[in-house]
């Protein structure tokens, strides 16, 4: 009787020895680290030097998301916690983020010397094209809060053809009118530098009911070093000029309003919605929610991206997972095909596995 001997391979499929090292973890930690911390880089422009920080690599054919912070805040307090929120992971690993301090506003920044020229809000704006040139992007969707979101959108108005998408978190176009003017100036002669941009970041209810987020910028503001940067920012910021807008020759791509109905630029806002072009423009309204609803309420407006990048036909399998399933949010929506508003209707979500809002298409005014 013969017996047939089989040569059988066996693969390691884990390392056999304990502490050995595994080159693909390794490679994944590290590769985690750079997403998490970035790749900082300062960039050379018109009006100086740029901080702008890129998470992810810039080789993609998807837009990358550019993000443009409030006066007061620089890049990471302003946008780290929504963009390391577990829900907005799924976006973060689909799109290369880029991260842009104003001018002398990231964190370590040497305070600039007495009688130094900041540069005006459009000078700012101006700046956003050799971060784009840097990178080799070649469209980019933006983010941008307060005083970021005029920049961005002044940039948008120059560059159409450079920005697919934008998020627009409380928006202001305009100047103040004289009496908010005479206002300002006796705010500015009774009140500290951080008192004033807190009273631009909160409302009066929010200062009151939530205590301890207005108590840690209070003291993030104060005891700042470049302080006298974040004061040159604060005033370029309220130089600026009226953004003009109308539903003929303002934002050739998909808008995104948003604002809490707490915050201090609600007004403002509503103002700016009803000068869009409603057929390419989304208003969200978060109940609850203050002056800064990337920080208090990052389940909902990571929710409202994802919609709103859906509607421009990016992550069309993602998965939604609290407004699809919520039963009681409600959307408030006025709309029509043909772009004039109809008298507006409410829809409320069911069991029914909810109902996908209105692409970026329709004006939609949500309250969630």
């Amino acid at each position: 009787m013969t017996t047939e001997m089989q040569e059988i391979a066996i693969t390691e499929e884990k390392p056999l020895l304990p502490g050995q090292p595994d080159p693909t973890k390794d490679a994944e930690a590290a590769a985690r680290i750079l997403l998490d911390q970035g790749q900082e880089h300062s960039i050379e422009t018109p009006h100086g030097l740029l901080h702008v920080t890129l998470h992810g690599t810039s080789n993609t054919r998807r837009p990358a998301i550019l993000t443009f912070h409030d006066v007061g805040l620089d890049s990471k307090s302003c946008f780290s916690p929504l963009f390391k929120f577990e829900e907005m992971q799924e976006i973060v690993k689909n799109f290369t983020l880029v991260h842009i301090d104003a001018p002398g506003q990231e964190e370590g920044a040497t305070a600039y010397p007495m009688g130094y020229q900041y540069p005006s809000m459009e000078q700012i704006a101006e700046m956003i094209p050799a971060v784009l040139t840097y990178f080799n992007f070649r469209t980019v969707i933006g983010i941008g809060v307060g005083s970021g979101s005029y920049i961005l959108s002044r940039f948008t108005m120059a560059h159409p053809d450079s920005v697919e998408g934008l998020v627009l978190i409380n928006m202001d176009p305009e100047t103040r009118g004289w009496m908010d003017w005479a206002a300002q100036k006796i705010t500015t002669l009774t009140s500290s530098l951080t008192e004033q941009i807190l009273s631009h970041l909160f409302s009066q209810e929010e200062m009151s009911a939530n205590a301890d987020l207005v108590r840690s910028h209070r003291d993030r503001i104060s005891k700042a070093p470049n302080l006298i940067n974040i004061e040159l920012f604060w005033r370029s910021y309220n130089s600026r000029r009226d953004l003009i807008i109308d539903r003929n020759s303002n934002f050739k791509c998909p808008v995104m309003l948003v604002v809490g109905d707490q915050a201090p630029h609600e007004e403002a806002a509503v103002e700016c919605n009803s000068k869009l072009d409603p057929t390419t423009t989304s208003f969200l309204k978060m109940a609850d929610a203050g002056g800064l609803p990337q920080l208090t309420q990052p389940s909902k407006l990571t929710e409202a991206f994802k919609y709103f990048i859906q509607g421009m036909g990016y992550m069309a399998s993602s998965i939604m997972t609290r407004l699809s399933r919520s039963r009681t949010a409600s959307l408030s929506s006025s709309y029509s095909m043909d772009g004039e508003r109809q008298r507006s209707r409410t829809l409320s979500q069911s069991s029914q596995g909810g109902q996908m809002p209105p692409s970026p298409s329709h004006t939609m005014e949500v309250s969630c």
